[in-house]
């Protein structure tokens, strides 16, 4: 089971979202300002942590920032009632993965939450799984029951980048920047190439598809 610690200065709002987490079958913990919440982490692993801005002794930025520093990647969402742009920005420059804005859906609240613990996962294990079909980062692999199939590099990071995050679109110049590289001299029609190879390779695969976004670029839809 996943354990949450809210940091969060309001007692009222920090039960509130100790009763939403605890309803949904998470484990939490509760700190009332960085410092406390650098005490939870001190004694307890912790996967994931909703994380108030605005609090005395230790805000969230500074709390943030120090976290990073020591090289804790936990993954961080904030939710404030700060809205600027500025002060978003400033959240994720100093490390946050995800913002949100108070008062708070919670219905969205609980899906950035699970999109969150389901990409920490990934990282970590270097394994994604969809249906019966496992990408290897490690090993560069690509499984389906007794068949292994060895992708080239850029294959199967491409691949690996699109099914991470179903349904999001990526346009072929963010592609080309986070797999190629930003110095690359490659052309952004060498993403067209690769996709069509990934896609003549897994005709046959119905756990996921590879769909181009006209004007846009790409997606992934895992149907597992």
């Amino acid at each position: 089971m996943f354990r949450i610690l809210i940091v969060e200065d309001n007692k009222n709002t920090s039960r509130l979202m100790k009763a939403l987490l605890e309803h949904a079958g998470y484990e939490t913990e509760v700190a009332y300002n960085g410092v406390e919440g650098f005490e939870v982490l001190d004694r307890i692993h912790i996967d994931l942590i909703l994380l108030d801005v605005m609090m005395p002794v230790m805000d969230g930025y500074e709390f943030t920032d120090q976290l990073r520093k020591s090289n804790d990647n936990v993954p961080i969402l904030m939710v404030t009632a700060k809205h600027l742009p500025e002060e978003k920005c400033r959240g994720f420059l100093v490390g946050t993965d995800d913002y949100m804005i108070k008062p708070v859906n919670e219905e969205e609240l609980l899906l950035r939450i699970k999109a969150l613990l389901r990409r920490s996962q990934i990282a970590n294990e270097h394994r994604l799984s969809i249906g019966n079909v496992i990408l290897d980062y490690d090993g560069l692999t690509v499984s389906r029951g007794d068949e292994i199939q060895t992708l080239p590099e850029k294959e199967f990071y491409l691949l690996y980048k699109l099914l991470s995050y179903p349904n999001q679109i990526f346009t072929r110049i963010q592609l080309m920047d986070e797999i190629w590289g930003k110095d690359s001299e490659s052309v952004d029609t060498t993403v067209n190439v690769h996709i069509n190879r990934l896609r003549k390779r897994f005709e046959n695969y119905d756990e996921f598809e590879i769909v181009a976004i006209r004007g846009l670029g790409y997606k992934a839809v895992r149907n597992r």
